[in-house]
């Protein structure tokens, strides 16, 4: 499918975009086209209009998100809600009209209940309601699988819905005002490092476990779902590996080389209790399964950031 087919990806000169149009154009597409932030807003519909005139794409790969950490989405709640349904339900709804081969909905597994079973499958996305810091996120993002849903019923439209976990890698967002918790943390032992510091703070108590994907192995992922998934049913895109903030942190110390103390602020949110995704239905449906060992992902995001630093030294 990818090589007979012209390919809108959204957000694609992001960090998991960037990685998804290339691996689209290693697998031998020439007409790969990302609408930059700067000349089209997505939230508005003439905009998307626009897009679609001047790209003219067969298929849609939906990326474009307002994304970050526990602390950005308390702070932020109403925009993360408004930004990410209103780029979703539009673009949606106008690949749907010009009649598009096909739609990649990318969500979150913020979309996932508070207290979820561990593993996660998709059955139980239904079954409560989001942890309360990434709801309004999350609930943006979950419904473009209720729309999905309901435009494959009625116009026989194919839209399907993706559910990765948290990612990481080289590349990601480092600014403490909206990292997720790798970046974060990987940030804070380089510079504690840096400025001679004995400790530092990290966020709630450590207790909560997340899993985590590397940037490379959610791009293949995708591209897979694309070429080879045609069915309703949403989809986990996860490595199946679970860590407590407390082991990732002591983890992130031993390979960045900070042997300060680490301490922790109770007076702040945890998050989710837990995050794990039970990945079977994307090896059965698509045939992905993560690769890469995260230790090694881990080292490759850290090399990655101490050049980025000296870069701008």
């Amino acid at each position: 499918m990818s090589r007979a087919h012209r390919i809108m990806v959204t957000g694609g000169a992001g960090f998991l975009g960037r990685c998804v149009v290339r691996r689209l154009r290693d697998r031998g597409c020439g007409e790969v086209c990302v609408p930059l932030h700067g000349e089209y807003d997505l939230r508005k519909v003439t905009d998307i209009r626009r897009a679609y005139d001047e790209m003219a794409p067969e298929i849609v790969i939906h990326l474009a998100a307002v994304v970050g950490g526990i602390g950005a989405n308390r702070e932020h709640p109403g925009k993360f809600f408004y930004d990410n349904l209103m780029m979703g339900v539009q673009l949606l709804e106008e690949a749907r009209q010009r009649g598009l081969a096909k739609f990649v909905a990318v969500g979150t597994v913020c979309a996932y209940p508070k207290f979820t079973p561990v593993p996660f499958r998709e059955d139980s996305l239904w079954d409560g309601y989001p942890e309360e810091t990434n709801a309004p996120y999350g609930l943006a993002k979950k419904m473009l699988l209720v729309q999905s849903q309901a435009y494959r019923r009625e116009y026989g439209f194919n839209s399907i819905f993706l559910l990765p976990v948290n990612l990481y890698g080289p590349g990601d967002n480092f600014d403490p005002a909206s990292s997720h918790v790798i970046p974060a943390l990987i940030k804070k032992c380089i510079d504690a490092q840096e400025q001679g510091r004995d400790h530092i703070v990290c966020w709630g108590t450590g207790s909560a476990s997340r899993e985590f994907l590397y940037v490379e192995d959610a791009a293949e992922a995708i591209v897979l779902a694309m070429e080879r998934y045609d069915e309703p049913d949403p989809v986990n895109v996860g490595s199946g590996f679970e860590i407590s903030i407390k082991n990732l942190i002591g983890k992130i110390a031993e390979l960045t080389g900070f042997s300060g103390e680490i301490r922790w602020d109770a007076d702040k949110p945890d998050g989710q209790p837990r995050r794990c995704l039970d990945t079977s239905r994307a090896a059965e449906k698509f045939e992905f399964r993560a690769h890469t060992d995260f230790d090694a992902g881990l080292r490759r995001t850290i090399e990655w950031y101490r050049t980025q630093r000296g870069d701008c030294d």
